[in-house]
């Protein structure tokens, strides 16, 4: 009986490494794991300044937060103060590298305000414990801290609570 509860403990420990409330460990994608479309690296420490939505999506699953994303958009919320980022789960899909990572640089084109960026070998899944295979959704106030977590679809009241809690921090 020790044992299970230990075991237990251990994973739901391990289940809770991005927590509500804190600054998420310090994370790079680059090189062979990824990076943004340009080429350089990503770097976790950039989501301070502003409050960031950031879009963790399985290739397979892209439309899942759309609703979000759209009502992120009708909101208009002022570039200086809010953007979003949108990392993509490469190794969760499938479909070749390739054929994404090049409308992944046409999307950048399209929306130059959110920052896209490739990973390839589910550092985010591994680092910090997101969901695989879905599409997480995490928001972080102007000092880098995590107001919201969602892994998979955020219902239409979520939404409105989503929209209230971004302007509740700027």
């Amino acid at each position: 009986m020790t044992k299970i509860f230990l075991g237990l403990c251990i994973i739901l420990g391990s289940a809770m490494a991005i927590e509500l409330d804190k600054i998420p460990t310090h994370v790079t994608i680059d090189g062979e794991n990824g990076g943004n479309v340009n080429g350089k690296a990503w770097d976790s420490s950039m989501l301070k300044g502003k409050i960031y939505t950031l879009f963790y999506v399985d290739p397979d699953e892209k439309d899942l937060n759309n609703p979000l994303a759209d009502a992120l958009k009708a909101r208009k919320f002022d570039r200086k103060k809010v953007n979003s980022v949108a990392i993509i789960n490469l190794a969760a899909t499938w479909l070749p590298n390739i054929v994404i990572e090049a409308k992944l640089k046409d999307k950048q084109k399209k929306f130059p305000d959110t920052l896209y960026v490739k990973d390839k070998k589910k550092v985010l899944v591994k680092e910090w414990n997101l969901a695989d295979d879905n599409s997480d959704i995490l928001i972080f106030n102007q000092q880098g801290k995590l107001i919201y977590k969602k892994f998979g679809e955020v219902s239409a009241s979520e939404i409105k609570k989503v929209i209230a809690l971004i302007e509740k921090n700027l």
